[in-house]
């Protein structure tokens, strides 16, 4: 067993492999484990290599197919964002900003923000995943490839792309592919990204759902699992807790592989083991993460439809949705009014004498709250 964190810039497992790999071709011709005079690790199964390139190579392979179940997983993940999107479509709400009452919305469309952001973050992680495709295998020790075959580097990558279905192509300078860790640096950031914009998620719900009473109390998180050993009855969101530590993790994941990266001295980076195991540590927590946030939380998403429709009405924010009616300086009004007496504006409003009964209740349907209203439809009333 060979740990994964080592110095030498992972020669220790190359070693081992090449070990492994003799002993297994040893067996296959009829030999024992060990006799190396028939065929050695370094004479033989070595030949024409260097740590310096398989290593990298190696890592790459293995986290382009890390990344594609990450992409898979978050699909995974959107697909139960759409589907209680489209469950959620014409449930009222308020939006928020800056945790106060801004204008309304749909519990819908909040729900498609998350899909959305999985989506463009998996674009990401295939605009990172090609840039792994380049390998310096053929650059043995620094990438002047001594020892190796003049045609070694060109048949290498052909033969790797057959048998693993990847689109790789052989760096177009080998002394910088083998010292430069950018592309690691690169994917670190897109994970870091998107971890980052899955914990915001989470966050969100985890305030959608507080409560039961005392919070918010927009949406109900499935139970998982008692929430006290003290207060009976109460529930946690842990399943986005969960995933809020993932996230962290991640980010500082990124930290290590930046730091690593940069420490990289002249023609080799001796420290990318611990860069290998920071971005699989990332990628498969991430995807893990993913595929319980789906089935654990947000398939069993319900929606407290009435209490949100009832903060919409009580709400100051919908004043925003008269402006084209009865003006800013009129709606500022009503709505310091309506915040003074604990009144409604739509009372206020009437009260006013500003719009009629009629004219209110055809501005404050949810179809005209929650989307752009064209000009011609929304004149100033007099």
């Amino acid at each position: 067993m060979v740990d994964v964190i080592q110095g030498g810039a992972g020669t220790s497992t190359n070693m081992n492999a090449n070990e492994v790999i003799a002993n297994r071709a040893l067996e296959l011709l009829g030999h024992a484990k060990g006799e190396f005079q028939h065929l050695h690790p370094n004479e033989h199964v070595n030949i024409g290599q260097s740590t310096n390139d398989v290593y990298p190579s190696a890592l790459k392979i293995a986290a382009w197919h890390g990344i594609s179940g990450l992409i898979e997983s978050m699909a995974y993940l959107r697909a139960a964002f759409e589907a209680k999107a489209a469950e959620f479509k014409d449930v009222l709400k308020m939006g928020r900003t800056q945790l106060q009452d801004a204008v309304p919305m749909t519990l819908g469309q909040e729900f498609t923000t998350y899909a959305v952001m999985l989506a463009e973050d998996e674009q990401r992680l295939r605009e990172a995943q090609q840039l792994i495709c380049e390998l310096n295998m053929g650059a043995t020790a620094i990438g002047t490839g001594i020892t190796a075959h003049p045609d070694y580097a060109a048949r290498v990558i052909a033969h790797l792309r057959a048998i693993t279905g990847i689109p790789l192509a052989t760096a177009p300078n080998l002394i910088e592919a083998t010292q430069d860790c950018g592309a690691f640096v690169q994917l670190s950031g897109v994970l870091k990204r998107v971890a980052t914009k899955l914990s915001k998620s989470c966050h969100d719900l985890r305030l959608l759902s507080s409560g039961p009473r005392a919070g918010l109390g927009e949406i109900n998180l499935p139970a998982v699992q008692a929430g006290s050993s003290i207060m009976p009855g109460k529930v946690n969101p842990v399943i986005p807790e969960v995933v809020n530590q993932i996230a962290y993790e991640v980010i500082g994941n990124d930290v290590t592989v930046t730091f690593a990266a940069e420490a990289g001295q002249l023609q080799l980076n001796a420290f990318e083991p611990i860069i290998a195991h920071s971005l699989f540590k990332s990628v498969g927590h991430l995807s893990a993460g993913c595929r319980t946030l789906a089935d654990r939380c947000v398939s069993g998403i319900t929606a407290n439809v009435q209490h949100m429709r009832d903060a919409v009405t009580n709400s100051i924010g919908i004043v925003t949705a008269l402006n084209p009616y009865i003006g800013y300086a009129h709606a500022t009004a009503v709505a310091q009014a309506a915040h003074a007496s604990g009144g409604s504006v739509y009372d206020e409003v009437l009260r006013r004498g500003l719009m009629t009964r009629e004219q209110l209740d055809a501005v404050l349907r949810p179809e005209t709250l929650t989307q752009p209203v064209p000009l011609n439809l929304a004149p100033r009333l007099s």
